[in-house]
């Protein structure tokens, strides 16, 4: 971490001059008055009674129907059984699995079943939803390819795809159907004390603006913008960015501590890196890393994180 960053992170946790101590995990920082917080109004939920939140799935329908019936979100007919429940699921739908659009569907169909049991499904985007709507297809699996064989478009950029890839870049492509279906969803949300995002969080995204990265992802994903947000596709970019969810040292969880303070939060929730065998924890439990790798791809056990009040607990089948 830079001399820079640090200064700025001290200046969150110190702000004026006056010293404050990390909190235990559950409690507020200590000496709140002195942290200089920002002003986060878009995607900021009020805390509800539980929430339940679970990690990547890339592109499996089963395993994405084990954690929602892991988390009692759905019974086995699919219907929502959760009443006033807030899930988040934390970004990588897609890619290396063939149900990628089952499970986009299959999420567009639960946030409406949630609204109307007076609970909340709320899916974010991670590094996967962002990199198909650069068109990049890397991960992409034949049959998720061909899952998306019946949207065309007439645009260059698509009528220059393979002939396999044209369906899905006619659906990803910036303005295209399923990239309208990503830009209504965001790329961090704030639930009570948790922040949710899929890599993480850092000084630089909130020096930068977390509502105005989400204002400029969400047009371009409308195709109202020529590009992403710079800060948004960086290595260290939010849906990017492993340094909370890798190894952590002392700096890092003194940048998540910063972070934290500004926003007046207690933990933040993370995927994006693979934790073996379960849900993991660090820097004093503020860092929850829920991926598990529990799509069929990386072999890993169902598994989701539940919090209630100030308890927070790994669910596993």
């Amino acid at each position: 971490m830079t001399l820079t960053r640090l200064a700025f992170v001290a200046a969150v946790l110190f702000g004026c001059g006056q010293g404050s101590s990390s909190s235990p995990t559950g409690s507020q920082p200590a000496s709140s008055q002195a942290v200089q917080q920002v002003a986060v109004t878009a995607n900021v939920h009020a805390a509800p009674k539980r929430i339940v939140a679970f990690g990547d799935v890339h592109g499996d329908l089963d395993a994405t129907k084990r954690a929602l019936k892991l988390g009692r979100i759905i019974d086995d007919n699919g219907a929502w059984i959760a009443g006033d429940t807030f899930v988040v699921q934390v970004g990588d739908q897609l890619d290396r699995g063939d149900d990628d659009r089952a499970i986009l569907d299959l999420f567009d169909s639960l946030e409406e079943k949630a609204k109307a049991a007076g609970g909340t499904f709320l899916a974010l985007n991670g590094n996967h939803e962002i990199m198909n709507a650069q068109l990049d297809f890397r991960y992409a699996t034949e049959g998720g390819n061909s899952a998306f064989n019946d949207i065309t478009s007439d645009k260059r950029a698509v009528r220059s795809q393979p002939e396999q890839t044209r369906g899905r870049a006619a659906a990803f492509i910036p303005g295209g159907p399923y990239a309208q279906k990503l830009a209504k969803r965001p790329i961090y949300a704030i639930v009570g004390d948790s922040v949710f995002v899929h890599g993480g969080i850092t000084m630089k995204h909130v020096q930068y603006g977390l509502e105005k990265m989400d204002t400029e992802t969400k047009e371009w994903l409308e195709g109202k913008r020529n590009a992403p947000p710079s800060v948004l596709v960086a290595e260290d970019g939010p849906v990017w960015t492993r340094a909370f969810s890798a190894q952590t040292g002392p700096d890092d969880c003194k940048e998540l501590d910063g972070v934290l303070a500004a926003l007046g939060k207690k933990r933040m929730v993370m995927g994006h890196t693979p934790q073996k065998p379960d849900i993991s924890f660090a820097c004093d439990n503020k860092a929850i890393r829920i991926d598990v790798g529990m799509s069929r791809h990386y072999g890993g056990t169902v598994q989701v994180l539940e919090i209630v009040g100030d308890e927070v607990k790994a669910l596993k089948e």
